[in-house]
């Protein structure tokens, strides 16, 4: 028997069974296990496609699917699902074993071994795989290579099935199967939650799914131990390091359906067992996971071991900058003169300061500074488009922190954590790092960062603090400067080409919620008043594909739509859709790709909503030729999609810099449309015009903080639309959502303890020269259906 076809019981939704063995297969992503293959049944070759991490060529299985005709590659079957068979006539048998499957076993020598034993191969190999050596050329080492081999085939294949009937993809299983071999059993049985402690993409909520199909009950121990951690890791993604007690309990009790005071023993059991740490806080008690206390500990302890003292006379630092503005052209005012001297001065520095107060031109007179004394600097910056722009400011070369650091793109074994070559052990080899929109960096960025700098390596960080905080946990440069332990200058002089700009004007306004006049009168800063969503985003088409484009002098792929929200008739995912459709129709010669509910088109404007450190990369030179390669694609990395190509199942979006990557269809999940961005999802990124939606949205979201961050990624142009209440009402509202972060709290605690040990005080002053005051610093930072174009007949004025 060859292989059979066979229709299915379902016949109404064309179901069909097919049974074969695998010819050969044409194309398979080792990543999803997406396989193309040629199966033979009853002497015909079909075509198979489908999820199949686990078939090699030679085998015999029986498969359920449906057959389609692809516009391309004509029939094939889909197969839903499979299941491996072992072959049991001769010629089956030695077609499998010839076929490579099981190495040290090619086609010569599977006919003897079929010659010798006939149907009852398969039973002597796995019961008495001594007798192998009957057959030429097998020893015994070779018999008992082969019988293992089969023998691992075997439990795997076993092991994937049963994984499979509790919802576990093939990817997700052998993860599984490679942690715990032959005990899955037992784990899945006992306490799948484990999983979610050992195995770095399964989480709380897929172990919580697999638990209820085995039968666990929703109070079990294991379950709300669990859960707490998993609640934990939410509220980190909510850019929190740790939670209060009463709100933990709160939270995980929601999750989990039992009361608050049931989950409270397991917090204490949790400490105990050091997977959590209790710190209290005045009345509270703020409870942390282990690692995000000791990640903002010992960020904290670097930090320290940083700001130390450097010896060098005021003359000589003064003489030098007097040679660097002259031989540049270019006059320091106090305060920027006061950032280079304290440069000089410490191991670590804090620049602060909103835009055109002359942070570029203190950057690029540290780098003439430092170079003249001899040092090497090396400049970085959190994302691509910030290292872009900070390249283009300086003419020197940034690089975006992970490439500073040479991300591996192979994370840590099971936590899934990204990893470094650059590290204690093998430490960055420059004198001097400057580190720019530090707003945007993470505990666990900087964390790494000071990992890979020694002591007596200088450390600038400069950075916008007004700024909304970074996506990840913490509000690194917020802490670091409240700590007041570390010197900081806040650069608050606006200079006079910065005040000809009436975004940089409206900006400060805007921070210190002073009335900004929108008359339209400005040629940088405009505001439509409209009180209709409808009619907001008809004016937002204008604005992109007629007006805009030729006044800032560039393509409309190039003008950003930031709204405040994700959902609403404003919110991200509806504005993508619509100016999808307006921006990049359907066509003829556009592939597409549903996903998620939306569509994936060629030409779409696309971008990265997660961190991936082990997506491949490649720039293409001329002819499409790679000629670098690497791994990483960051939250906010934006690009276009490039090609659909729907026999691979793959997307190839190109990003900035020429990169190139190849999704699967799996990992779209991992893309969104980008023709509209939240605010969040734009910092440190800077555009030639931005368009911003106002209309209504809770308070705590719409605030000072997010309008400033707002207009201060645009470079020549704003254009708001919808209700000025809403814009006087956002510069009124300084609420924020709290993060619960402590660097600050951490610094302070391990600085004090050196007071301490080295028996005297060295005062504040010491650790704060070059600070500005208490009361300064609070001031600078922030003082405690159808859609057609239309648009105003007198704005053709300002656009044209």
């Amino acid at each position: 028997m060859m292989g059979r076809q066979t229709a299915g019981n379902s016949q109404s939704n064309g179901e069909a069974t097919v049974e074969g063995y695998v010819d050969h297969i044409i194309f398979r992503n080792n990543d999803n296990g997406y396989t193309v293959m040629v199966l033979v049944c009853d002497g015909e070759e079909l075509t198979c496609v489908g999820s199949l991490q686990y078939i090699g060529e030679g085998e015999l299985i029986e498969a359920r699917g449906v057959y389609k005709n692809h516009s391309t590659y004509g029939k094939q079957f889909q197969i839903e699902t499979y299941e491996i068979k072992q072959p049991e006539d001769i010629l089956s048998i030695e077609r499998y074993l010839g076929s490579g499957a099981i190495k040290g076993i090619g086609v010569a020598m599977a006919a003897r071994i079929v010659r010798r034993f006939k149907e009852d191969t398969f039973r002597i190999i796995e019961e008495e795989p001594e007798r192998l050596t009957e057959v030429k050329g097998i020893s015994e080492r070779i018999a008992r290579e082969i019988a293992q081999q089969v023998e691992e085939k075997r439990d795997m294949r076993k092991a994937m099935i049963f994984l499979q009937q509790y919802g576990i993809s093939t990817s997700l299983g052998v993860k599984i199967y490679a942690q715990y071999g032959q005990n899955i059993y037992q784990i899945i049985k006992e306490n799948p939650y484990k999983m979610a402690d050992d195995i770095n993409g399964v989480g709380f909520k897929i172990a919580d799914e697999i638990a209820s199909r085995v039968g666990i009950h929703t109070d079990s121990d294991f379950r709300i131990r669990s859960g707490i951690l998993y609640t934990l890791q939410q509220s980190s993604m909510d850019g929190n390091v740790y939670e209060p007690k009463a709100g933990l309990m709160l939270k995980a009790g929601e999750l989990l359906g039992v009361s608050p005071e049931a989950i409270e023993k397991h917090i204490m059991d949790l400490a105990i067992e050091r997977k959590l740490i209790l710190k209290e806080e005045g009345e509270d008690v703020c409870v942390y996971s282990s690692s995000a206390y000791y990640i903002e500990l010992n960020t904290a302890r670097m930090l320290l071991d940083l700001n130390v003292s450097c010896s060098v006379s005021d003359s000589k630092v003064e003489a030098r900058i007097a040679r660097i503005e002259e031989e540049n052209e270019t006059m320091l005012d106090q305060l920027q003169e006061k950032a280079v001297k304290e440069a000089a001065r410490n191991g670590l520095l804090i620049i602060t300061g909103g835009p055109g107060t002359g942070k570029t031109t203190t950057i690029n007179v540290l780098i003439d500074y430092f170079e003249h004394e001899g040092l090497k600097v090396r400049l970085a910056a959190p994302t691509g488009r910030a290292a872009k722009r900070m390249t283009e400011a300086t003419g020197c070369d940034a690089s975006t922190i992970h490439r500073l650091l040479e991300l591996s793109g192979v994370p840590e074994e099971n936590s899934g954590r990204v990893q470094f070559e650059r590290n204690a052990q093998n430490p960055l080899e420059d004198d001097v790092i400057i580190i720019d929109e530090m707003s945007m960096v993470d505990i666990h960025l900087m964390h790494a960062l000071l990992n890979a700098v020694s002591v007596g390596t200088r450390l600038i960080m400069v950075g916008d603090v007004n700024q909304l905080p970074s996506v990840g946990p913490g509000s690194v440069l917020k802490d670091m400067i409240s700590s007041g332990c570390f010197p900081v200058v806040c650069l608050t002089k606006i200079f006079r080409q910065a005040t000809e700009s009436d975004i940089v004007v409206n900006a400060h306004k805007i921070n210190a919620g002073e009335k900004v006049i929108l008359d339209n009168k400005s040629r940088d800063f405009f505001f439509l008043k409209r009180d209709d969503a409808n009619v907001i985003i008809s004016v937002m088409l204008t604005l992109i594909q007629k007006k805009m484009p030729k006044y800032v002098d560039a393509t409309p792929y190039d003008i950003q739509v930031l709204t405040p929200m994700r959902k609403g008739l404003l919110g991200v995912e509806r504005l993508n859709g619509i100016l999808q459709q307006y921006m990049n129709p359907p066509a003829s010669d556009k592939r597409e790709k549903e996903s998620g509910g939306g569509i994936f088109r060629e030409g779409d404007k696309v971008m990265q909503i997660k961190n991936d450190y082990q997506l491949e990369w490649e720039v293409r030179g001329n002819y499409g030729i790679p000629i670098e390669k690497g791994a990483g694609v960051f939250n906010g990395d934006m690009g276009v999609i490039r090609e659909i190509n729907t026999f691979s199942e793959t997307v190839t979006v190109e990003f900035e810099e020429r990169r190139f990557v190849e999704y699967s269809f799996k990992q779209l999940e991992e893309l969104e449309l980008a023709y509209a961005v939240t605010i969040h999802k734009s910092q440190g990124s800077e555009y030639p015009a931005v368009v911003i939606p106002l209309l209504s949205g809770p308070r705590m979201l719409m605030n000072r903080n997010l309008l400033y961050t707002a207009v201060t990624r645009a470079r020549k142009c704003v254009t708001l639309v919808g209700s000025q209440d809403t814009f006087y009402q956002m510069i009124q509202n300084t609420t924020q959502q709290k993060r619960y972060t402590s660097l600050d709290k951490r610094i302070r605690e391990l600085y004090e303890q050196e007071k301490e040990m080295s028996g005297h005080d060295a005062g504040e002053e010491s650790f704060r020269s070059g600070s500005d005051t208490e009361s300064e610093f609070h001031t600078a930072s922030g003082r405690v259906s159808e859609f057609e174009p239309e648009f105003d007949a007198e704005f053709d004025l300002h656009y044209d």
